[in-house]
């Protein structure tokens, strides 16, 4: 197999363009580990749920309170898939009062998506 032509994601073209997407190039080993963290995360679907929830509410934030009735879970287990969508750096919380606050984090979510985007790039045959 000709390795002639082949190009990994994350190091610079000779437009100094970084990060194609899918359709472009292969991924480096540390890339792919660190996009494995919030493909990971959503890979549960309560999660995809609750990032999906969150991501569409108007306002860009929604109170816990509101998440947890959504699902048949107790509330330690939701406070545990929201953990971990915080730790995958795909939503971030604050706590105001009793109640904590989260949102979703467009600049992740825009990187995921570009990432997947089957658009090739400019000159690459299809």
């Amino acid at each position: 197999m000709s390795k002639q032509g082949l190009v990994v994601l994350g190091r610079a073209d000779e437009d100094g363009a970084c990060c194609p997407g899918l359709a472009a190039a292969p991924l480096d080993e540390d890339q792919a580990a660190e996009l494995a963290e919030p493909f990971k995360a959503l890979g549960d679907p309560v999660r995809l749920r609750l990032l999906s929830m969150i991501a569409s509410r108007a306002g860009g934030e929604v109170c816990v309170c509101d998440l947890t009735p959504a699902f048949d879970l107790s509330q330690p287990t939701i406070s545990h898939h929201l953990k971990l969508l915080r730790q995958a750096g795909l939503i971030d919380c604050e706590r105001r009062g009793t109640w904590v606050y989260y949102w979703a984090l467009p600049a992740t979510l825009d990187r995921l998506a570009a990432f997947l985007s089957t658009s090739r790039a400019a000159g690459t045959p299809a």
